[in-house]
C-alpha cells in the first residue's frame, strides 16, 4: 500500500460515480480525489457497500451536528464488531465506553462534559507551554541528531504529545509504559483496526486495565493532590455531585485514548504537508507564527481525522433524503473540509489561509474537548522542527502507508533524515 502526497483538485467536474469501499488499499492510502468526486455526485449519499448514508458536503454535515434527531451513541456497532468468542470478555469494557462523553448525546454529554470545562480551557491548557516547549527540544535533542535517519512517527510524534499528556494528566513516569500499552490496544478497538479474536480480546483487557489503574490514580490524588488534571478536577468539586466517580474515571480512560492518538497524527501529518510544499515550508521557516496556519491548514486539509460515526434517531430529511430511524450516518469531515461552496481554492495548503471555520475538530457539542492541549503541541513541534532543523528531509514520500482505518488520517511511519 503506498502513496504519493493527496493531490486533489479544487474542482471536480460532474461525472458518473462509481461506489468505492473505504478501506481498499487505494482508498486508504488517498481518499481526496474519489471524496471530491461523491461529493460534486451527491453530498448525500446512501451507500450499499457501507450501509450506511455518507455525508460529504460542509452545510449538510454541518446540519447533522446540529440536529438533536442524529445520535452520537455508537457503543453498540462497536459492540456488534467484536468477534463471538470474544463477547464474554466485552460486557465490562463496553460499558466504559458508554461513559465517554463522545458516546453520549445532550443532555447527558453537557454534564459529562461540564466536569472536565474549566481544565481544557485554553487558558488553563496555556499553563503548559513552557513545559510543552522544553519537552519538544529535549525530544528532539535526543532522536533528530543531523544527518540521522529515523522515523518521525516514532521518534517525535508519538512520544511527544505522550510525555506533555502524561504530565497533564499526572500519570508518574514509572507507570508511563503500561499507561501507554493499554492505551495503543484502546486505540485498536475504538478505531477499528483490531480484526482477530486475539486482538479484541487485548483490546478489551487494556481498556479495562486502563480504567483500573485510572480509578486507583483518582483514589491517590484524592489522599494526595497534585500539579495535575485529576487532582484540579476532583477540587473543583463535581465529582460525586454532577458526575459519580465511576462516571469520571470512565471519562478519563477516553482523555487517556484520545490525548496521544490525534496529536501524534496531527504533528506528522502537517510535517508532511509542509515538506512536499516546499513554498509553504520557506513562509514559516521565514515567520515561525506561521506554523499555527501550518497546523490548521493540515487540520482541514489532511487532518487525524476522516469522519465521525453516527446514526438517526428518527426518520429526518437531508438534502432531499430521507434518512430512516436507526440508519447509520458516515459525516465526512475529509471531505466537507474540502468543500469547494465553504472554501476557496479547496484543495490548497495555504499557512496564510484566514476566515475558515473547518471541521478538523468537530463543532458544536461535539467539539474536541482537547483541542487546545492538541494544538499547543503540535504548534510547538512543527515550529521547533522547522525553525531547529532545516535540514530535515523526507527520504521516501513515495513510499508511505496509512493504517487501515475508517476514522482516523495515520502514517504507520514517515521516514525522514535530520
Amino acid at each position: 500500500m503506498t502513496t504519493a502526497t493527496p493531490t486533489s483538485t479544487a474542482t471536480v467536474p460532474a461525472t458518473t460515480f462509481t461506489e468505492r469501499y473505504l478501506l481498499s488499499p487505494d482508498m486508504i492510502a488517498d481518499p481526496y480525489g474519489h471524496l471530491d468526486v461523491l461529493r460534486a455526485h451527491a453530498p448525500v449519499h446512501w451507500s450499499p457497500m457501507h450501509h450506511a448514508w455518507l455525508v460529504t458536503g460542509y452545510d449538510q454535515v454541518m446540519r447533522c451536528l446540529r440536529d438533536p434527531g442524529v445520535t452520537a451513541d455508537r457503543v453498540r456497532p462497536l459492540m456488534d464488531a467484536v468477534p463471538q468468542g470474544a463477547r464474554e470478555d466485552a460486557e465490562r469494557a463496553f460499558g466504559i465506553l458508554s461513559r465517554w462523553m463522545v458516546f453520549n448525546d445532550p443532555p447527558q454529554h453537557r454534564r459529562l462534559r461540564q466536569v472536565f470545562q474549566e481544565a481544557f480551557a485554553a487558558r488553563a491548557v496555556a499553563r503548559y507551554r513552557t513545559f510543552t516547549e522544553k519537552a519538544t527540544r529535549a525530544v528532539l535533542a535526543r532522536k533528530a541528531v543531523p544527518g540521522r535517519t529515523g522515523d518521525l512517527m516514532a521518534d517525535v510524534a508519538k512520544p511527544l504529545p505522550a510525555l506533555v499528556f502524561a504530565r497533564w494528566l499526572g500519570i508518574p513516569r514509572t507507570d508511563a509504559a503500561a499507561f501507554w500499552y493499554w492505551n495503543a490496544r484502546v486505540a485498536d478497538l475504538v478505531l477499528g483496526t483490531a480484526q482477530e479474536e486475539s486482538e479484541y480480546r487485548a483490546s478489551l483487557q487494556a481498556l479495562v486495565s486502563l480504567e483500573d489503574y485510572l480509578a486507583g490514580l483518582v483514589a491517590r490524588r484524592r489522599a494526595e493532590p497534585a500539579d495535575d488534571l485529576i487532582s484540579q478536577v476532583l477540587k473543583e468539586g463535581r465529582v460525586g455531585e454532577s458526575v459519580t466517580e465511576e462516571e469520571f474515571v470512565g471519562m478519563l480512560t477516553q482523555m487517556a485514548f484520545a490525548g496521544g492518538e490525534t496529536t501524534s497524527n496531527l504533528i506528522a501529518n502537517t510535517v508532511l504537508a509542509l515538506h512536499t510544499r516546499p513554498g509553504q515550508l520557506a513562509a514559516v521557516r521565514e515567520d515561525p507564527e506561521l506554523a499555527q496556519g501550518a497546523v490548521e491548514e493540515a487540520l482541514r486539509l489532511d487532518g487525524p481525522s476522516k469522519m465521525s460515526i453516527r446514526a438517526a434517531v428518527s426518520d429526518l430529511e437531508l438534502d432531499g433524503h430521507t434518512l430512516r430511524a436507526g440508519d447509520r450516518i458516515f459525516l465526512v469531515t475529509a471531505a466537507a473540509n474540502r468543500d469547494p461552496a465553504r472554501f476557496p481554492d479547496p484543495g490548497r495548503f495555504d499557512v496564510r489561509r484566514t476566515g475558515v471555520t473547518h471541521l478538523g475538530f468537530g463543532f458544536g457539542a461535539h467539539f474536541c474537548i482537547g483541542a487546545a492541549l492538541a494544538r499547543l503541541v503540535a504548534v510547538a513541534a512543527v515550529r521547533t522542527l522547522v525553525s531547529d532543523h532545516p535540514g530535515l528531509t523526507l527520504t521516501d514520500p513515495g513510499g508511505l502507508t496509512w493504517q487501515p482505518s475508517l476514522l482516523n488520517r495515520s502514517l504507520t511511519a514517515l521516514p525522514v533524515r535530520y
